[in-house]
């Protein structure tokens, strides 16, 4: 009798909590968003499997001494995944859109507005019961806001790593769900006029402009603002990896290999802290809030600076660009280039958008930098 009662207790569902089951039901919930409804699935899958994983009761894969949760360890609090991804990232992207556009930077600049109010918003949430976040902790959920799991994560490793799975899970839920988010925004902000508007093709870029440009902004943020270094620094070196044609080897590498290998660990780590003894806090509902908060005042800037730049050049740019200023690449693009597909079947925005959703990836990381200088510990 003693041993049966003995192989009961070391059984799962005799241990399982009513938490861990609601958070087993979420990870399964971001599994099917991946699957049925194509929602970003290279993020929603890992993540929503090591959900599952980190709630199988007694096994305690994401906890100290499981696998999980020694990969959220090694790569996340040390903040390693992160860059990583940002090389991945630089090689992927093609810069030509903003090199051949400049002014976009003003709509990835614009649309950071999210990320510095909801810092206030955070702050003021001390007011209400059950929160006490400090300003570092402010500003490691105010990145979230910049919809960049990679910088959000990478800050929050920096200045409040207590907070550090809530927030990645945060950021990476609302990059997933950028075309939910972000269409009824536009839509709003923006006439049908203005969301019908063709843009002009943009020039050529020449080989030259495209090695010179990382290495420039490399040089600016190191004279400028050295605490964004390491995410410009891989930005730059994957984007120069792809831009000086002497290296193909190491851009498929890191185009395809390493980043792919790296968001399967990532995935998994993130989802390792949806456990249920983690996640279900008031502060954790805080942040999520907060997230959506920020990501939605960010997209709103970014159309709203995109009008602005609709009226002075008379038209010529389609203010639906704007949204594209959260980094979250390619998404943002291309749910910018459905929306203008809505509003004229021949309107084809991506590599317009492209422009100002490169400038978001600075942008967010260029905020990371000011917020680590003005709040980080000295």
């Amino acid at each position: 009798m003693e041993e049966i009662l003995k192989l009961w207790q070391s059984m799962g569902i005799a241990n399982v909590e009513w938490g861990q089951i609601l958070m087993m039901a979420v990870g399964g919930g971001l599994i099917y968003l991946a699957i049925a409804k194509k929602f970003e699935p290279l993020l929603l899958v890992p993540i929503g499997f090591g959900a599952v994983l980190s709630n199988i009761p007694v096994a305690g894969i994401g906890g100290h001494d499981g696998m999980i949760g020694m990969i959220y360890e090694v790569g996340v609090e040390t903040g390693i995944f992160p860059l990583l991804i940002f090389m991945g990232v630089g090689a992927l992207t093609d810069f030509g859109a903003l090199i051949a556009r400049p002014s976009t930077l003003l709509l990835g600049a614009a649309a950071q507005f999210g990320i510095f109010a909801t810092l206030i918003g955070a702050v003021a949430l001390n007011f209400v019961p059950g929160f006490e976040f400090t300003l570092q902790d402010a500003s490691a959920i105010a990145i979230i806001g910049g919809a960049d799991g990679p910088t959000a994560i990478f800050l929050a490793s920096r200045l409040a790593p207590d907070l550090l799975g809530a927030i990645a899970v945060a950021a990476y839920s609302y990059m997933a769900l950028v075309p939910i988010i972000q269409p009824p925004i536009m839509r709003a902000l923006t006439t049908k006029k203005e969301r019908a508007v063709v843009m002009q093709q943009l020039r050529p870029v020449s080989q030259l402009e495209r090695i010179l440009f990382p290495i420039v902004v490399l040089f600016l943020c190191a004279a400028l603002l050295p605490s964004a270094a390491p995410l410009i620094g891989m930005l730059t070196f994957g984007n120069l990896l792809r831009e000086s044609g002497v290296v193909e080897r190491l851009s498929r590498a890191a185009q395809n290999e390493i980043i792919n290998i790296v968001t399967i660990m990532l995935g998994l780590a993130v989802g390792s802290k949806l456990s249920a003894d983690k996640f279900l806090a008031v502060e954790t509902l805080g942040i999520l809030v907060l997230g959506a908060v920020a990501f939605c005042i960010g997209t709103a800037t970014g159309v709203i600076m995109g009008k602005i730049m609709y009226r002075v050049t008379g038209g010529k740019v389609n203010p639906l660009i704007g949204a594209a200023g959260v980094s979250a690449v390619p998404m943002a693009a291309r749910v910018v280039n459905k929306v203008g597909l809505e509003a004229d079947h021949h309107n084809f925005l991506l590599m317009h958008a492209m422009g100002p959703n490169v400038a978001g990836v600075i942008g967010s990381a260029v905020a990371a930098g000011v917020l680590l200088a003005l709040t980080g510990n000295p």
